[in-house]
C-alpha cells in the first residue's frame, strides 16, 4: 500500500488464520499493522525498510532519535543480526531459553551488515530485539519472516494500548490495519535487559521481574531513567524517555489523601478520605500485583476519560509494592507523573 498517504480508515482484523494472512501481507508490502503480543499492542512494519521505519514514527509522532524494539519470530533469527561475541554470550542464550517467546527485550550489539536499517537502531550500534508470545503474534512473525519493529501502537508519550479499542481511539486512519487479538494478558511494556557490557543492566522492569533475572544472571545492574537515576533527552534503548505512558491529565503519585479536585487509582482496597466509588479504580483489590499490570493501562485510560468528564484536573496514585511486577508498575507511573515535555506537532497526512 503506497505510503504517501494514511489509508482513510484503519482496516480491523480478527484473530483467525485469514486475519493472521492477511496482516502478514500488509507487513510483507511495507504497510504498519499493530497487533497485540501478551504485552501490549505494537505498531509494527518491517524494521528492514527506512521507508516503512519513517512512517511507523510518523504515525505516532515518535522522536527518531528513540529507537525501536525489532521482534522475530525465534531467537536464533533474533541473535543473527547481532554480534554475539561478547562476554554475555552464554547469558543471552540462557535467557533466550528460558524467558523467549515471552516479555524481554535484550540489548545486544549490531552485528556489521544486519538487515536492521540505521532508523530502527536511533544510528546506535546497538540493538533491541525480542520474540514475543502469543499465538496470533508468534504465527504472524513466523508467515512476515522477517524482523518486525513495533513500538507501542499508541500516539508517542500517552498511554500504551492493551486493546484493539485502545488503537484505534489514537491511530485509526493512520495505519492500514489493526490484528484484534483481545486484551493484553501480561498489560506492561517487556523488560529490556542491556547485554552489551561485562555484567546485565536492567534498562526498563517489565513482565519479566527483576528477581526472575536474578535467578539466572546472578546481580543486576539497575539503571535510572538516564542510566545513573537521573532524567534522559536522548536514550541509549526503547523505553528511556521520562515522560511518557502518560494520561491527559497530571498524575500525583503515593496519596494517602484525596485533593478535591482529584480521582482516585488505588491497589489493595486502599481507602482515600473523600474519594467518590465513582471517581476511583482499584488495581487489585486483593493486592495482585498481576492482575494490577493488566489493568494499569486501560484504568488510566478510563479513569482520565471519566475524570475529565467531572471536571476534575488530576489523578491520584496510592503507594504500590516495589518488589515484583510492583518495580515495572511504579516506573510507568514515574513516568507518566514526570513533567511533560511540549505537545510535539501532529505528523503530517
Amino acid at each position: 500500500m503506497p505510503h504517501s498517504a494514511p489509508p482513510h480508515r484503519t482496516e480491523r482484523l480478527d484473530q483467525d488464520h485469514d486475519g493472521i494472512r492477511r496482516a502478514a501481507r500488509l507487513l510483507r508490502q511495507g504497510g504498519l499493522v499493530a497487533f497485540g503480543t501478551e504485552t501490549v499492542y505494537g505498531l509494527g512494519g518491517l524494521a528492514t525498510s527506512l521507508k516503512t521505519v519513517e512512517h511507523i514514527f510518523r504515525a505516532k509522532g515518535r522522536p527518531s532519535f528513540n529507537p525501536l524494539i525489532s521482534h522475530f519470530a525465534s531467537a536464533e533469527a533474533a541473535f543473527a543480526e547481532a554480534d554475539m561475541a561478547i562476554p554475555l554470550h552464554d547469558m543471552a542464550w540462557e535467557l533466550a531459553r528460558r524467558f523467549w517467546p515471552g516479555p524481554l527485550t535484550l540489548i545486544l550489539p549490531r552485528r556489521t551488515g544486519s538487515r536492521l536499517c540505521e532508523a530502527v537502531t536511533a544510528g546506535l550500534d546497538t540493538l533491541a530485539v525480542r520474540v514475543p508470545k502469543g499465538r496470533a503474534v508468534e504465527e504472524l512473525l513466523r508467515l512476515t519472516d522477517q524482523p518486525v519493529a513495533a513500538p507501542s501502537a499508541n500516539r508517542s508519550g500517552r498511554v500504551s494500548p492493551s486493546t484493539a479499542r485502545h488503537v484505534l481511539d489514537e491511530l485509526d486512519g493512520r495505519i492500514d490495519a489493526v490484528l484484534d487479538t483481545g486484551p493484553c494478558p501480561v498489560g506492561l511494556e517487556s523488560t529490556v535487559l542491556d547485554l552489551t557490557g561485562s555484567q546485565p543492566v536492567l534498562r526498563r522492569p517489565g513482565g519479566v521481574t527483576l528477581e526472575e533475572l536474578q535467578e539466572t544472571c546472578g546481580p543486576v545492574t539497575v539503571a535510572g531513567h538516564d542510566g545513573t537515576g537521573g532524567s534522559i533527552s536522548r536514550p541509549n534503548a526503547p523505553g528511556q524517555l521520562t515522560s511518557h505512558y502518560a494520561p491527559s491529565l497530571p498524575v500525583r503519585l503515593e496519596a494517602t489523601d484525596l485533593k478535591p479536585h482529584e480521582a482516585f487509582l488505588t491497589f489493595g482496597a486502599r481507602q482515600a478520605e473523600g474519594a467518590s466509588p465513582a471517581l476511583s479504580l482499584d488495581l487489585s483489590p486483593d493486592g495482585n500485583l498481576e492482575e494490577a499490570a493488566r489493568r494499569l493501562f486501560a484504568a488510566l485510560r478510563q479513569l482520565d476519560h471519566t475524570a475529565a468528564r467531572h471536571g476534575l484536573t488530576g489523578i491520584a496514585v496510592a503507594p504500590l509494592p516495589e518488589n515484583g511486577l510492583g518495580r515495572a508498575l511504579r516506573d510507568r507511573l514515574e513516568r507518566a507523573a514526570a513533567p511533560r515535555p511540549a505537545e510535539p506537532a501532529p505528523p503530517s497526512a
